[in-house]
């Protein structure tokens, strides 16, 4: 029977544990969302180390600013790089 828009088969859920808490992440790509997941993980790990005495809210909205922090750099590094490719073909 075909799904409805919106719904995702029963095997496109991936089981993910993030800081000791299990999660069912909806998607196509299990080994993606593994891969992220892991990612989260760590930086979540990381900040818990630092402050163990941090409830876990605090340690993912640390952890999430973090992230945050990153994919920030990463896109201005990207702007950078589109803009001096674009100043080199007018040049």
């Amino acid at each position: 029977m075909p799904q409805a828009e919106g719904q995702v088969a029963a095997q496109d859920r991936t089981t993910v544990n993030i800081n000791g808490q299990d999660y069912v992440v909806k998607g196509e790509a299990p080994e993606y969302i593994q891969m992220l997941a892991a990612y989260v993980d760590k930086k979540m790990r990381q900040v818990n180390q630092k402050f163990p005495h941090y409830s876990p809210v605090k340690v993912a909205v640390l952890a999430a600013l973090n992230i945050a922090d990153e994919l920030y750099k990463v896109q201005q590094d990207y702007d950078t790089l589109v803009k001096l490719i674009q100043e080199e073909k007018q040049g």
